[in-house]
Protein backbone atom coordinates (compact mmCIF):
# COMPACT_ATOMS: atom_id res chain seq x y z
CA UNK A 1 0.00 0.00 0.00
CA UNK A 2 1.32 3.77 -0.70
CA UNK A 3 1.57 5.89 1.87
CA UNK A 4 -1.16 9.13 2.14
CA UNK A 5 0.25 11.85 1.16
CA UNK A 6 1.25 14.45 3.74
CA UNK A 7 0.55 18.56 3.62
CA UNK A 8 2.00 21.41 5.65
CA UNK A 9 0.13 24.49 6.02
CA UNK A 10 1.40 27.13 7.85
CA UNK A 11 -0.79 30.16 9.66
CA UNK A 12 -1.17 32.45 12.30
CA UNK A 13 -5.30 31.88 12.65
CA UNK A 14 -5.75 34.67 15.05
CA UNK A 15 -9.36 35.59 13.68
CA UNK A 16 -10.87 32.39 11.64
CA UNK A 17 -12.10 33.43 8.19
CA UNK A 18 -13.19 31.55 5.04
CA UNK A 19 -9.93 32.08 3.70
CA UNK A 20 -8.71 29.82 6.28
CA UNK A 21 -11.69 27.43 5.81
CA UNK A 22 -10.16 27.47 1.92
CA UNK A 23 -6.29 26.91 1.86
CA UNK A 24 -7.69 23.85 4.77
CA UNK A 25 -9.67 22.68 2.31
CA UNK A 26 -8.00 22.61 -0.47
CA UNK A 27 -4.58 21.21 1.12
CA UNK A 28 -7.29 18.19 1.98
CA UNK A 29 -7.24 17.49 -1.37
CA UNK A 30 -3.68 16.12 -1.93
CA UNK A 31 -3.13 14.53 1.81
CA UNK A 32 -3.20 14.58 5.15
CA UNK A 33 -3.11 18.00 6.32
CA UNK A 34 -0.80 19.43 9.60
CA UNK A 35 -0.95 22.90 10.35
CA UNK A 36 2.07 24.47 11.08
CA UNK A 37 0.53 27.22 13.69
CA UNK A 38 2.42 30.22 14.53
CA UNK A 39 3.49 31.40 18.34
CA UNK A 40 2.81 34.17 20.16
CA UNK A 41 6.42 34.66 19.67
CA UNK A 42 6.65 34.45 16.09
CA UNK A 43 3.66 36.56 15.08
CA UNK A 44 5.17 39.67 17.66
CA UNK A 45 8.41 39.23 15.65
CA UNK A 46 6.86 41.25 12.79
CA UNK A 47 3.30 42.32 13.60
CA UNK A 48 0.76 43.13 17.02
CA UNK A 49 0.47 40.26 19.64
CA UNK A 50 -2.55 38.14 18.67
CA UNK A 51 -5.45 38.63 20.02
CA UNK A 52 -6.40 34.80 20.85
CA UNK A 53 -3.17 33.15 22.69
CA UNK A 54 -1.59 30.49 21.32
CA UNK A 55 -3.53 27.21 23.09
CA UNK A 56 -6.47 28.82 21.97
CA UNK A 57 -5.80 29.05 18.60
CA UNK A 58 -4.65 25.66 19.07
CA UNK A 59 -8.08 23.87 20.23
CA UNK A 60 -9.66 26.23 17.47
CA UNK A 61 -7.68 24.92 14.48
CA UNK A 62 -7.52 21.14 15.88
CA UNK A 63 -11.33 21.35 15.95
CA UNK A 64 -10.96 22.41 11.78
CA UNK A 65 -12.29 20.01 9.73
CA UNK A 66 -10.10 18.50 7.71
CA UNK A 67 -7.20 19.21 9.83
CA UNK A 68 -5.15 15.78 11.13
CA UNK A 69 -2.34 17.85 13.42
CA UNK A 70 -1.19 21.24 14.80
CA UNK A 71 2.40 21.94 15.79
CA UNK A 72 3.54 24.65 16.95
CA UNK A 73 5.93 27.19 14.03
CA UNK A 74 8.32 28.95 16.54
CA UNK A 75 9.19 31.68 13.86
CA UNK A 76 8.64 33.36 10.76
CA UNK A 77 10.34 30.95 8.81
CA UNK A 78 9.16 27.52 7.65
CA UNK A 79 12.19 25.92 7.23
CA UNK A 80 12.65 24.12 10.87
CA UNK A 81 9.48 22.62 10.77
CA UNK A 82 9.58 21.39 6.77
CA UNK A 83 12.68 19.75 7.63
CA UNK A 84 11.22 17.92 10.68
CA UNK A 85 7.96 16.65 8.52
CA UNK A 86 9.48 16.61 5.62
CA UNK A 87 5.70 17.23 3.89
CA UNK A 88 4.75 15.84 0.01
CA UNK A 89 3.20 19.61 -0.27
CA UNK A 90 3.12 22.94 0.96
CA UNK A 91 -0.32 25.04 0.43
CA UNK A 92 -0.61 28.89 0.64
CA UNK A 93 -2.26 31.54 -0.63
CA UNK A 94 -0.55 33.38 -3.66
CA UNK A 95 -0.85 36.35 -1.73
CA UNK A 96 2.88 35.79 -0.11
CA UNK A 97 4.64 36.40 -4.07
CA UNK A 98 5.07 39.51 -3.26
CA UNK A 99 5.61 41.61 0.08
CA UNK A 100 7.15 40.69 2.92
CA UNK A 101 6.83 37.42 3.26
CA UNK A 102 8.63 37.13 -1.06
CA UNK A 103 11.52 35.42 0.49
CA UNK A 104 9.99 33.26 3.05
CA UNK A 105 8.33 32.14 -0.22
CA UNK A 106 11.16 31.66 -1.83
CA UNK A 107 12.83 29.75 1.48
CA UNK A 108 10.05 27.04 1.02
CA UNK A 109 10.75 26.29 -2.56
CA UNK A 110 14.40 25.80 -1.80
CA UNK A 111 13.75 23.46 1.27
CA UNK A 112 11.46 21.42 -1.21
CA UNK A 113 13.36 20.52 -3.44
CA UNK A 114 15.26 18.83 -1.29
CA UNK A 115 12.78 15.76 -1.35
CA UNK A 116 10.84 16.41 -4.54
CA UNK A 117 8.27 17.94 -2.40
CA UNK A 118 5.88 20.81 -4.00
CA UNK A 119 4.79 23.90 -3.07
CA UNK A 120 0.60 24.46 -4.19
CA UNK A 121 -0.58 28.27 -4.15
CA UNK A 122 -4.25 28.59 -4.52
CA UNK A 123 -5.47 32.09 -5.54
CA UNK A 124 -5.55 34.11 -2.28
CA UNK A 125 -9.66 34.75 -1.16
CA UNK A 126 -10.49 38.67 -2.32
CA UNK A 127 -11.55 40.89 0.43
CA UNK A 128 -10.60 38.66 3.98
CA UNK A 129 -7.31 39.54 5.67
CA UNK A 130 -6.46 38.66 9.59
CA UNK A 131 -4.97 42.54 10.35
CA UNK A 132 -8.19 44.09 8.67
CA UNK A 133 -10.58 42.10 10.85
CA UNK A 134 -7.90 42.50 14.20
CA UNK A 135 -7.75 46.16 12.86
CA UNK A 136 -12.11 45.86 13.17
CA UNK A 137 -12.00 44.74 16.31
CA UNK A 138 -9.15 46.85 18.08
CA UNK A 139 -11.63 49.73 16.73
CA UNK A 140 -14.66 47.60 18.64
CA UNK A 141 -12.51 48.23 21.48
CA UNK A 142 -11.62 45.90 24.64
CA UNK A 143 -12.54 44.42 27.68
CA UNK A 144 -10.78 45.06 31.17
CA UNK A 145 -10.40 41.53 31.36
CA UNK A 146 -8.57 40.96 27.90
CA UNK A 147 -6.32 43.80 28.44
CA UNK A 148 -5.28 42.75 31.87
CA UNK A 149 -3.36 40.02 31.42
CA UNK A 150 -1.56 41.03 27.94
CA UNK A 151 1.25 42.23 29.45
CA UNK A 152 2.36 39.14 30.75
CA UNK A 153 1.74 37.93 27.02
CA UNK A 154 3.81 40.34 25.40
CA UNK A 155 6.72 40.13 28.25
CA UNK A 156 6.92 35.93 27.42
CA UNK A 157 6.48 36.73 23.57
CA UNK A 158 9.52 39.34 22.68
CA UNK A 159 12.77 39.88 23.46
CA UNK A 160 11.79 43.49 24.93
CA UNK A 161 8.55 45.44 25.43
CA UNK A 162 8.25 48.22 24.24
CA UNK A 163 6.20 51.56 26.19
CA UNK A 164 5.47 55.04 25.98
CA UNK A 165 4.15 57.21 28.74
CA UNK A 166 0.50 58.59 27.74
CA UNK A 167 -0.94 61.41 30.01
CA UNK A 168 -4.30 62.27 28.64
CA UNK A 169 -6.71 60.68 25.55
CA UNK A 170 -4.91 62.50 23.11
CA UNK A 171 -1.66 60.82 23.61
CA UNK A 172 -2.80 57.56 24.89
CA UNK A 173 -4.45 57.59 20.64
CA UNK A 174 -0.83 58.31 19.29
CA UNK A 175 1.00 55.49 21.21
CA UNK A 176 -2.49 53.33 20.16
CA UNK A 177 -1.95 53.97 16.30
CA UNK A 178 2.01 54.85 15.85
CA UNK A 179 3.82 52.36 13.28
CA UNK A 180 6.72 52.33 11.53
CA UNK A 181 7.24 49.97 8.68
CA UNK A 182 10.74 48.71 8.68
CA UNK A 183 12.18 45.20 6.92
CA UNK A 184 8.67 44.25 6.42
CA UNK A 185 7.74 44.18 10.13
CA UNK A 186 5.24 46.93 11.90
CA UNK A 187 7.40 48.34 14.52
CA UNK A 188 4.69 49.93 17.32
CA UNK A 189 4.51 50.58 21.16
CA UNK A 190 3.32 46.99 23.07
CA UNK A 191 1.62 49.38 25.74
CA UNK A 192 1.15 52.79 27.46
CA UNK A 193 2.95 53.82 30.17
CA UNK A 194 0.69 56.30 32.92
CA UNK A 195 3.40 58.79 34.61
CA UNK A 196 2.77 60.59 37.60
CA UNK A 197 5.45 63.20 36.56
CA UNK A 198 3.24 63.69 33.03
CA UNK A 199 0.09 63.39 34.28
CA UNK A 200 0.95 65.73 37.03
CA UNK A 201 2.94 68.35 34.38
CA UNK A 202 -0.15 68.21 32.03
CA UNK A 203 -2.40 69.62 35.01
CA UNK A 204 0.44 71.84 35.95
CA UNK A 205 1.43 70.63 39.03
CA UNK A 206 4.37 69.43 41.11
CA UNK A 207 5.54 65.85 40.75
CA UNK A 208 5.31 65.04 44.36
CA UNK A 209 2.13 63.32 44.45
CA UNK A 210 -0.23 66.32 44.99
CA UNK A 211 -2.70 64.58 42.05
CA UNK A 212 -4.80 62.58 43.96
CA UNK A 213 -6.13 59.08 42.92
CA UNK A 214 -9.35 60.50 42.18
CA UNK A 215 -7.26 62.91 39.38
CA UNK A 216 -5.50 60.10 38.21
CA UNK A 217 -7.85 57.98 38.02
CA UNK A 218 -9.71 59.98 35.48
CA UNK A 219 -6.99 60.12 33.36
CA UNK A 220 -6.49 56.40 33.44
CA UNK A 221 -10.44 56.09 32.08
CA UNK A 222 -9.89 58.55 29.52
CA UNK A 223 -7.04 56.41 27.89
CA UNK A 224 -8.89 53.36 28.63
CA UNK A 225 -11.63 54.48 26.77
CA UNK A 226 -9.94 55.23 23.87
CA UNK A 227 -7.33 52.45 23.08
CA UNK A 228 -6.82 48.62 23.33
CA UNK A 229 -3.20 48.28 24.47
CA UNK A 230 -2.23 47.26 28.26
CA UNK A 231 -1.40 49.78 30.26
CA UNK A 232 1.36 50.39 33.40
CA UNK A 233 0.83 52.30 36.33
CA UNK A 234 3.40 54.88 37.96
CA UNK A 235 2.14 54.30 41.50
CA UNK A 236 5.15 56.48 42.96
CA UNK A 237 5.39 55.03 46.52
CA UNK A 238 2.21 53.40 46.80
CA UNK A 239 1.30 55.39 50.11
CA UNK A 240 0.69 53.03 52.99
CA UNK A 241 0.09 49.60 52.91
CA UNK A 242 -3.83 49.50 53.47
CA UNK A 243 -3.85 52.25 50.76
CA UNK A 244 -1.44 50.16 48.19
CA UNK A 245 -4.02 47.09 48.77
CA UNK A 246 -6.90 49.14 47.54
CA UNK A 247 -4.91 50.87 44.55
CA UNK A 248 -4.44 47.17 43.27
CA UNK A 249 -8.20 46.43 43.85
CA UNK A 250 -8.93 49.40 41.74
CA UNK A 251 -6.55 49.23 39.02
CA UNK A 252 -6.92 45.55 38.86
CA UNK A 253 -10.80 46.28 38.33
CA UNK A 254 -10.08 49.07 35.42
CA UNK A 255 -8.27 46.70 33.29
CA UNK A 256 -4.69 48.18 34.36
CA UNK A 257 -1.93 45.34 33.59
CA UNK A 258 0.33 46.61 35.92
CA UNK A 259 1.45 49.37 38.73
CA UNK A 260 5.00 49.78 39.64
CA UNK A 261 5.91 50.98 43.11
CA UNK A 262 9.59 52.89 44.41
CA UNK A 263 11.01 51.57 47.57
CA UNK A 264 10.77 55.61 48.80
CA UNK A 265 9.32 57.32 51.48
CA UNK A 266 8.45 60.94 52.43
CA UNK A 267 7.58 64.00 50.11
CA UNK A 268 7.93 62.57 46.74
CA UNK A 269 11.24 64.15 45.29
CA UNK A 270 11.45 63.29 41.20
CA UNK A 271 14.37 60.55 41.03
CA UNK A 272 16.39 62.64 38.07
CA UNK A 273 16.90 65.06 40.75
CA UNK A 274 19.42 62.45 42.20
CA UNK A 275 20.85 63.53 46.15
CA UNK A 276 20.37 67.15 44.55
CA UNK A 277 16.69 66.57 46.53
CA UNK A 278 16.45 64.30 49.45
CA UNK A 279 15.40 60.79 48.58
CA UNK A 280 14.81 58.81 51.69
CA UNK A 281 14.46 54.93 50.87
CA UNK A 282 12.00 53.14 52.61
CA UNK A 283 13.20 50.55 54.96
CA UNK A 284 13.51 47.05 53.01
CA UNK A 285 11.32 45.17 55.50
CA UNK A 286 8.36 47.48 54.88
CA UNK A 287 8.61 47.46 51.07
CA UNK A 288 8.54 43.95 51.20
CA UNK A 289 5.56 43.46 53.28
CA UNK A 290 3.75 46.46 50.83
CA UNK A 291 4.76 44.19 48.00
CA UNK A 292 3.03 40.70 50.07
CA UNK A 293 0.31 42.57 50.80
CA UNK A 294 -0.40 43.97 47.30
CA UNK A 295 -0.07 40.13 45.94
CA UNK A 296 -2.53 38.95 48.31
CA UNK A 297 -5.10 41.85 47.56
CA UNK A 298 -5.17 41.35 44.20
CA UNK A 299 -7.98 39.29 42.19
CA UNK A 300 -6.55 37.48 39.03
CA UNK A 301 -3.20 35.92 38.35
CA UNK A 302 -2.58 38.18 35.60
CA UNK A 303 -1.99 41.49 37.40
CA UNK A 304 1.44 42.53 38.12
CA UNK A 305 3.25 44.60 40.94
CA UNK A 306 6.58 45.41 39.96
CA UNK A 307 9.08 47.18 42.40
CA UNK A 308 11.05 49.86 41.39
CA UNK A 309 14.85 49.96 43.42
CA UNK A 310 16.19 53.57 44.02
CA UNK A 311 19.44 52.43 45.84
CA UNK A 312 21.45 53.90 42.77
CA UNK A 313 19.60 57.14 42.80
CA UNK A 314 20.05 57.46 46.57
CA UNK A 315 23.72 56.60 46.32
CA UNK A 316 23.47 53.72 48.62
CA UNK A 317 25.41 51.26 46.32
CA UNK A 318 25.38 48.69 43.98
CA UNK A 319 25.39 46.04 46.60
CA UNK A 320 21.82 47.98 48.80
CA UNK A 321 20.09 47.73 45.22
CA UNK A 322 21.19 43.92 44.49
CA UNK A 323 20.04 42.80 48.02
CA UNK A 324 16.89 44.98 47.62
CA UNK A 325 16.06 43.44 44.41
CA UNK A 326 16.38 39.88 45.91
CA UNK A 327 14.09 40.29 48.92
CA UNK A 328 11.17 42.21 46.91
CA UNK A 329 11.51 39.47 44.56
CA UNK A 330 11.24 36.65 47.51
CA UNK A 331 8.13 38.83 48.56
CA UNK A 332 6.66 38.55 45.80
CA UNK A 333 7.46 41.37 43.00
CA UNK A 334 6.43 39.93 39.38
CA UNK A 335 9.20 41.83 37.98
CA UNK A 336 12.03 44.50 38.77
CA UNK A 337 12.57 48.08 37.87
CA UNK A 338 16.02 49.56 38.20
CA UNK A 339 16.24 53.56 38.34
CA UNK A 340 19.84 55.05 37.43
CA UNK A 341 20.24 58.23 36.11
CA UNK A 342 24.49 57.78 34.62
CA UNK A 343 23.98 58.96 31.33
CA UNK A 344 26.66 56.12 30.20
CA UNK A 345 25.01 53.29 31.36
CA UNK A 346 27.83 51.64 32.87
CA UNK A 347 25.82 51.05 36.30
CA UNK A 348 22.73 49.99 34.46
CA UNK A 349 24.83 47.20 32.77
CA UNK A 350 26.85 46.72 36.17
CA UNK A 351 23.60 45.74 37.80
CA UNK A 352 22.36 43.48 35.04
CA UNK A 353 25.96 41.60 35.03
CA UNK A 354 25.17 40.69 38.96
CA UNK A 355 21.48 40.27 38.34
CA UNK A 356 21.50 37.56 35.94
CA UNK A 357 23.19 35.43 38.49
CA UNK A 358 20.43 35.31 40.78
CA UNK A 359 19.08 31.67 40.77
CA UNK A 360 15.46 33.23 41.11
CA UNK A 361 14.82 36.03 38.83
CA UNK A 362 12.05 38.21 37.33
CA UNK A 363 11.67 40.01 34.23
CA UNK A 364 14.09 43.45 34.43
CA UNK A 365 12.55 47.00 33.83
CA UNK A 366 14.61 49.79 32.63
CA UNK A 367 13.15 53.71 31.68
CA UNK A 368 16.50 54.98 29.60
CA UNK A 369 15.56 58.60 29.91
CA UNK A 370 19.36 59.51 31.12
CA UNK A 371 21.28 56.42 29.34
CA UNK A 372 19.13 57.39 25.84
CA UNK A 373 22.03 55.91 23.68
CA UNK A 374 21.81 52.87 24.36
CA UNK A 375 19.61 51.08 21.35
CA UNK A 376 16.50 48.13 22.81
CA UNK A 377 18.55 45.37 21.23
CA UNK A 378 21.52 46.13 24.01
CA UNK A 379 18.95 46.70 26.44
CA UNK A 380 17.57 43.73 25.86
CA UNK A 381 21.23 41.78 25.24
CA UNK A 382 21.68 43.04 29.08
CA UNK A 383 18.86 41.14 30.23
CA UNK A 384 15.84 43.52 30.79
CA UNK A 385 12.37 42.81 29.23
CA UNK A 386 10.49 45.57 29.61
CA UNK A 387 11.79 49.50 28.02
CA UNK A 388 9.68 52.28 29.60
CA UNK A 389 9.58 55.92 27.21
CA UNK A 390 8.67 57.50 30.54
CA UNK A 391 8.12 61.23 29.83
CA UNK A 392 8.97 61.82 25.67
CA UNK A 393 5.67 62.62 24.49
CA UNK A 394 5.03 65.45 26.82
CA UNK A 395 8.48 66.86 26.70
CA UNK A 396 7.98 66.74 22.87
CA UNK A 397 4.68 68.48 22.75
CA UNK A 398 5.91 71.60 25.26
CA UNK A 399 8.49 73.27 23.31
CA UNK A 400 6.21 72.86 19.77
CA UNK A 401 3.23 74.73 21.78
CA UNK A 402 5.72 77.16 22.88
CA UNK A 403 6.89 78.02 19.71
CA UNK A 404 3.46 78.34 18.32
CA UNK A 405 2.43 80.40 21.07
CA UNK A 406 5.03 82.85 20.94
CA UNK A 407 5.20 83.13 16.82
CA UNK A 408 1.40 84.03 17.06
CA UNK A 409 2.73 86.77 19.94
CA UNK A 410 5.72 88.03 17.94
CA UNK A 411 3.44 88.51 14.53
CA UNK A 412 0.28 89.24 15.93
CA UNK A 413 -1.47 86.80 13.62
CA UNK A 414 -1.64 83.15 13.00
CA UNK A 415 -0.65 82.60 9.46
CA UNK A 416 2.97 82.16 10.14
CA UNK A 417 2.20 79.46 12.66
CA UNK A 418 0.10 77.74 10.48
CA UNK A 419 3.25 75.30 9.42
CA UNK A 420 3.90 74.29 12.75
CA UNK A 421 0.19 72.69 13.47
CA UNK A 422 -1.42 70.11 11.54
CA UNK A 423 -4.65 70.96 9.62
CA UNK A 424 -8.27 71.67 11.26
CA UNK A 425 -9.89 68.80 9.50
CA UNK A 426 -6.83 66.71 10.58
CA UNK A 427 -7.60 67.21 13.87
CA UNK A 428 -11.47 66.43 13.99
CA UNK A 429 -10.59 63.47 11.58
CA UNK A 430 -8.42 61.50 14.45
CA UNK A 431 -10.79 62.37 17.06
CA UNK A 432 -13.76 61.41 15.27
CA UNK A 433 -11.75 57.89 14.46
Amino acid sequence: MSREKTVYVGMSADLIHPGHINIIDKARQYGSVTVGLLTDKAIASYKRLPSLPFEQRKVIIENVKGVARVVPQETLDYVANLEALRPDYVVHGDDWKTGPQKETRNRVIEVLKLWGGELIEPKYTEGLSSTALNNAVKDIGTTPGIRLGKLRRLIGSKPIVRVMEAHNGLSGLIVEHASVQDAGKVEEFDAIWLSSLTDSTAKGRPDIEFVDRTSRAQTINEILDITTKPIIYDGDTGGITEHFTKMVRSLERMGVSAVIIEDKQGLKQNSLFGTDRRQILLKKEAMCEKIHAGKQAQVTNEFMIVARIESLIANQGMDDALERAQAYIQAGSDAIMIHSREQDGEEIKEFCDAYNKFENRVPLICVPTTYKHLYENELADMGFSVVIYANHLLRSAYPAMKNTAEVILKNKRSLEANEFCMPVKEILKLIED
